[in-house]
C-alpha cells in the first residue's frame, strides 16, 4: 500500500535521502546537479530551507515502509498557479501507481489553496513522465521551458483545476 507523507523542515533527512537518490538516478531530469547538494552543499540548514519555501508543500511516497518518491508544489510564476517540481519515483517503485498518488496529493493540496492551475516542466525525451502527466490530465503546451544543454527546450505542461 502506498502511503503519503507531508514533509516539513523536520523531515529534512527523508527529503535528503530522496533528493540524493533522484539526482543520482536521473541527473538530466532536474535543474540541480548532485554535486550542488554534496560537500559544502550538504548542510542541514540548506535541506531544511528547501522544505521551508513559503507557500510550498512537499510530499513523500512510502511503499513497504521505505520512501520511494517525492514531489513539491511551490508558488508558480503567475498568480493562481502552483508549480510542481522535484517529481521522482525510484526505479523499484515505478509502475505501481506511486507517481499518480503523488500527483493527486499535490493537486488536492493546490485546490485547497485555491490555485487555478498546476504547471510543470519536463524534458521532451522523458516519455514515461510525459505519459504520467498526460494520464493525469495535463496538456503539453510545447517546448517553451528552459533551454537544455543540447539546445532543446523543456516542455511545459499545465492542468486547470476546478474549484472545490
Amino acid at each position: 500500500m502506498i502511503e503519503l507523507q507531508v514533509l516539513t523542515a523536520d523531515d529534512w533527512t527523508v527529503w535528503r535521502e530522496l533528493r540524493i537518490a533522484a539526482l543520482t538516478d536521473a541527473p538530466e531530469a532536474f535543474g540541480s546537479r548532485l554535486a550542488d547538494w554534496q560537500g559544502e552543499g550538504d548542510r542541514e540548514e540548506r535541506w531544511r530551507g528547501r522544505l521551508s519555501i513559503p507557500g510550498s508543500r512537499h510530499f513523500a511516497a512510502v511503499l513497504g515502509g521505505k520512501p520511494v518518491g517525492m514531489i513539491s508544489g511551490v508558488p508558480g510564476p503567475d498568480s493562481g498557479v502552483v508549480e510542481l517540481i522535484s517529481m521522482w519515483v525510484s526505479k523499484d517503485a515505478r509502475g505501481q501507481g506511486v507517481g499518480d498518488h503523488l500527483l493527486r496529493a499535490a493537486e488536492q493540496w493546490a485546490q485547497q489553496t485555491r490555485a487555478e492551475a498546476l504547471q510543470l516542466a519536463v524534458r521532451p525525451d522523458n516519455e514515461n513522465a510525459l505519459a504520467l502527466y498526460l494520464r493525469n490530465g495535463f496538456h503539453d503546451t510545447g517546448p517553451v521551458g528552459r533551454a537544455l544543454p543540447d539546445g532543446r527546450r523543456e516542455h511545459v505542461m499545465v492542468k486547470g483545476l476546478s474549484p472545490r
